[in-house]
């Protein structure tokens, strides 16, 4: 059974609505960090082809999106300085609101849907290709919850979680794991990991194929990177562009999978297989339109989909966009070759 036929669950079950509202403050404080620091913004090539030429996309509360001429990959131009960065996530007052509040109050519902069947497809993949099973390295592990399903399954002898947040960091590491509590880009030791994971991180970064560079050089020959990033091609962002959550002032790399492919190839990976096994498409999209924030009367196949057949159509049409990678939601499996 794939992960995509596993999960089964609700925007709202992952982010409960009233603390999704009363998060909001937390993020304003955040983004307001980073656009009191505008002096310290820097322009940037295109993340994955490193095109200089781009036209613009959008743009949301202060930051400037433009997509790339050559590949088709947005990103934010200006972005803040990776030592910016660095500052933000060190000390993020929304990931300070997530790991007290957030992660506790959807953690069965993320552990059961989300991470039990990730681990379960980590585990399937690494028996049937013959991946080493000695460290499992995840970056970002936030409240730990996929390193404590892999720990269930026993694959692995060792496993270290690196997390930049300090409260996260805390949290893993009284959960039991060797925690290393700073950016990933600042680990210096070599080859010295099987498996690397990492979940909704490469769209925070402000170089990406940097961090990508650095996952090839930590792994060991025949390592394994697993990584879930944005679609930018998905349905419910190429839908609702700027209205879309997804375009927020942590987000500021929108790979889709060609140029995501581009840019793990460049880096020196191959056996690369990237898949969109999100669930949420459909759904995000007619809560949008249910709330009057999207309008579909001029879009019959939408309004037939979402609203007036949306019982009938509504999970086959998800099953489509999995199908035919179209979902917002990619899923990536890579190796370093021997």
């Amino acid at each position: 059974m794939t992960e995509q036929q596993k999960v089964v669950f609700t925007e709202d079950e992952i982010r409960p609505k009233e603390m999704a509202m009363a998060q909001q403050e937390f993020i304003d404080i955040d983004r307001n960090f980073l656009l009191s620091r505008m002096s310290e913004w820097c322009e940037v090539l295109c993340p994955a082809c490193n095109s200089m030429d781009f036209k613009f996309f959008g743009e949301k509360r202060g930051f400037v999106y433009v997509e790339c001429a050559k590949c088709g990959t947005v990103y934010t131009n200006p972005r803040p300085s990776q030592t910016l960065l660095h500052d933000l996530y060190a000390n993020s007052q929304v990931y300070k609101y997530w790991n007290k509040y957030m992660f506790p109050a959807s953690e069965h519902t993320r552990r059961v849907h989300i991470f039990r069947p990730r681990a379960e497809r980590l585990a399937d993949y690494c028996k049937t290709s013959g991946i080493n099973c000695d460290t499992l390295l995840e970056v970002g592990a936030g409240f730990g919850i996929f390193c404590e399903e892999v720990s269930k399954l026993g694959l692995f002898k060792r496993i270290i979680v690196v997390e930049p947040t300090s409260d996260l960091a805390e949290t893993c590491r009284l959960k039991g794991f060797d925690v290393m509590n700073m950016p990933v880009e600042d680990i210096t030791e070599s080859e010295f990991i099987d498996v690397l994971a990492a979940f909704e991180v490469i769209e925070h970064l402000f170089s990406p194929e940097q961090f990508l560079k650095q996952c090839f050089r930590m792994l060991r020959p025949g390592g394994l990177l697993f990584l879930t990033c944005p679609n930018v091609r998905g349905f419910d962002v190429a839908t609702l562009r700027m209205l879309s959550t997804t375009f927020d002032h942590e987000h500021i790399n929108y790979f889709h999978p060609k140029s995501l492919f581009m840019l793990l190839l460049n880096c020196g990976f191959d056996n690369i297989n990237i898949q969109t096994p999100g669930q949420l498409d459909a759904e995000i999209v007619r809560k949008t339109v249910l709330d009057g924030k999207f309008e579909v009367n001029n879009h019959p196949f939408l309004r037939e989909i979402l609203l007036e057949r949306w019982e009938e159509l509504g999970n086959p049409f998800q099953k489509f966009l999995v199908g035919n990678k179209l979902s917002s939601h990619m899923s990536v499996f890579c190796k370093k070759i021997k």
